[in-house]
């Protein structure tokens, strides 16, 4: 699934490659994933249009087009987008191909069909966008308000990390690391952590997400459409040595999710075995 870090770079790298132009054609290659809140053709709506910013929140893309409309992608899983030539090979169910007017395309694929591509004139009719939290690399996200966000949940501290409405941005990989980072299992209740763990936390997924940034940025390159984590210190690493302390790595798979963690750098929250 794509997280923040992978999507920045994403970012990043189409700030610098398509602001300022425009798309020559769209073609719709699967409707599967398309959702266009203005109703009529989608593929018409944006041919002739000029991207003018691309931004993003949390875990979705935004492109800014001319007009004022907006495409907004959720990757979800396994959304993954293409930049190349047109001669270059097409990623398996790719779903739609703009060409812009320096020759290059820009294309969604998506090997799970899970994800979205809304077209809309106002954000706010994206599902779900007016209920994300802050981004997680906000600066006007300081201790202090995240520290008043957690208040509000009290489940396991890994769930309510990885919940968009608290802040946006985490999924299960980064939750794993950066609980790692934090100390902190997984498993503990919100509740339960001190002042000072809040601080570990907060500190450890500001830390954790900007280097992830820096490893990937030039790894990534131009290949948008590829995911990298083998830098990942737990996550997916069950029973290899913990980087910090050398105990084996436990991982435990519920709910479709793995999660990865120390149960010696991460104590409590679950019975030791």
């Amino acid at each position: 699934m794509p997280e923040l870090p992978d999507l920045e770079v994403v970012r990043g790298f189409l700030e610098g490659h398509v602001i300022g132009h425009t798309i020559v054609t769209a073609e719709v290659v699967r409707p599967t994933v398309i959702r266009n809140l203005l109703g009529g053709d989608f593929a018409a709506r944006l041919t002739g249009q000029r991207i003018t910013a691309v931004r993003r929140h949390g875990k979705l893309l935004l492109f800014d087009l001319v007009s004022g409309d907006y495409v907004v992608l959720n990757p979800m899983l396994a959304g993954r987008l293409q930049y190349c030539l047109p001669d270059a090979g097409r990623l398996p169910r790719t779903y739609l191909v703009l060409t812009l007017d320096d020759g290059h395309e820009l294309r969604y694929s998506d090997r799970r069909s899970m994800g979205k591509i809304y077209l809309t004139d106002d954000l706010a009719r994206v599902p779900g966008f007016n209920e994300l939290g802050p981004d997680a690399l906000d600066p006007a996200l300081t201790l202090e308000v995240f520290r008043e966000r957690l208040r509000r949940f009290r489940g396991e501290i890994k769930g309510v990390l990885t919940r968009q409405s608290f802040v946006a941005g985490v999924g299960n990989a980064y939750a794993d690391e950066i609980l790692w980072q934090a100390g902190i299992s997984p498993f503990r209740k919100r509740p339960q952590l001190s002042d000072e763990e809040v601080a570990r936390l907060y500190e450890g997924m500001r830390q954790v997400l900007s280097e992830a940034i820096a490893t990937l940025r030039p790894r990534v390159g131009a290949d948008i459409h590829i995911e990298i984590r083998d830098f990942l210190q737990v996550h997916r690493r069950g029973g290899e040595p913990c980087p910090r302390c050398g105990s084996r790595i436990s991982e435990i798979s519920a709910r479709k999710r793995i999660t990865s963690f120390c149960r010696t750098c991460q104590p409590g929250g679950l019975i030791q075995q």
